[in-house]
């Protein structure tokens, strides 16, 4: 089985990537960096990543073209099997800020040998700052799952019915399950809601979720801002493709922690940016 790894990748990111690199320079597997920013990568960013397939998705009207973005890696990679024609295809997607667990890549490879029509995901550890990524044995050390996701023993396989817990850090496919799905909705610019439409779509088209005990990925610690407040537009956008298609909202955690701050509010079914307060009546103190 030819397995090919594609990455969504940025000047922002780029570090993350590196390291990301270093993990899977050594492995036979076929890498695809999708570069999203506006402008090509730079040389040094380019040499860092040696021997990678570089492909360029500049930004659409509403900001980077994550959903474009992973349909064009997945489409390079196929280029790139055309080689070994016959040999049946594994799509991995890594988030940029993802390092591979030492296993990763075989616990894909095995699931999607006993599961080839499922949407695999992986658990994923957050890391602390300063942690120490250069190893295997750094990396097992720090495993520690994100616990809102199922976390199954090493190589099980586990069914779920939850498909909003569906993430796009760490995920795999068969080329085939892939080309069943379309890939993401293009639709999408900006953060947010992607994932989760492809989820939903995969459940709508009766594809299993299946969760791999043992494929752990380690997220490279960086600030975050918690509600992500400069994404506001995007999710308010793209959560309103998604209502329009699912007839529910995304991400409403978010949602209603921004209506805390009072930057959103409720409209009918759906939200939209928080109208000003209205100056009080000059006429009304008198």
């Amino acid at each position: 089985m030819t397995v090919s790894v594609i990455t969504l990748a940025s000047e922002a990111r780029a570090e993350h990537v590196r390291r990301q690199q270093e993990h899977l320079r050594s492995l036979p597997v076929d890498r695809v960096i999708v570069w999203l920013d506006a402008e090509p990568p730079r040389a040094d960013d380019v040499l860092a990543t040696a021997g990678a397939r570089l492909v360029h998705v500049p930004p659409g009207e509403h900001g980077l073209r994550l959903a474009a973005g992973r349909n064009a890696g997945a489409r390079a990679a196929a280029d790139a099997s055309r080689a070994e024609a016959g040999a049946p295809e594994l799509l991995v997607f890594l988030d940029a800020d993802c390092i591979p667990g030492p296993d990763l890549l075989a616990r894909y490879r095995a699931a999607a040998t006993a599961r080839p029509d499922a949407l695999l995901a992986g658990p994923v550890t957050y890391l602390p700052p300063g942690a120490p990524v250069e190893t295997p044995a750094d990396l097992r050390r720090a495993t520690a799952p994100h616990p809102a996701r199922p976390v199954p023993a090493d190589g099980e396989l586990l069914d779920g019915d939850r498909y909003e817990l569906f993430w796009s850090l760490s995920f795999a496919a068969t080329r085939e399950t892939w080309d069943s799905l379309g890939g993401f909705d293009e639709g999408y610019e900006g953060y947010g809601g992607e994932d989760t439409d492809f989820a939903f779509r995969a459940r709508e088209a009766g594809v299993p979720l299946v969760w791999v005990g043992g494929a752990h990925a380690y997220h490279q610690h960086h600030p975050t801002t918690n509600p992500p407040v400069q994404h506001l537009g995007d999710i308010l956008r793209n959560g309103r493709r998604f209502a329009e298609r699912w007839g529910e909202w995304p991400m409403r955690g978010w949602l209603t922690a921004f209506a805390g701050l009072g930057l959103v509010e409720e409209d009918g079914d759906g939200y939209r940016r928080a109208r000003p307060a209205s100056a009080p009546d000059p006429a009304s103190r008198i």
